[in-house]
């Protein structure tokens, strides 16, 4: 949930004004001036879940490998996000897709190359 709502939310920064003239109510509107600071916790608290449940699950260097990657996704996620730039957040929002595929291949390689 903590990352569906970061993404959301970025997703939400693209049609904000639009939001706002019709009347939906959107975490991008909720979250106002700080939304750039919430997604960046919600970020953090993410990784911070999974890094977790990884060491319950007993998870490999693969899998931390995978998250370090979905961190630094996240990391250029901010920065396009910066200026609340209305493509830039929608390519935010689409760099989600590797944020996924990199925790996604750190647990494949995880159980692929686990000795």
């Amino acid at each position: 949930m903590l990352w569906v709502t970061v993404y959301d939310t970025i997703y939400a920064m693209v049609d904000r004004e639009d939001d706002l003239t019709i009347g939906v109510r959107s975490t991008a509107i909720l979250f106002g001036d700080s939304d750039r600071h919430v997604i960046a916790a919600l970020q953090a608290m993410t990784l911070l879940a999974l890094y977790l449940v990884g060491g319950i699950m007993h998870m490999g260097p693969w899998f931390y490998g995978g998250l370090v990657a979905g961190g630094l996704f996240f990391l250029r996620q901010l920065w396009l996000i910066r200026a609340r730039d209305e493509a830039a957040c929608f390519q935010a929002f689409l760099n989600n897709n590797y944020v996924g595929m990199s925790v996604f291949l750190g647990i494949a390689f995880n159980y692929l190359f686990a000795g």
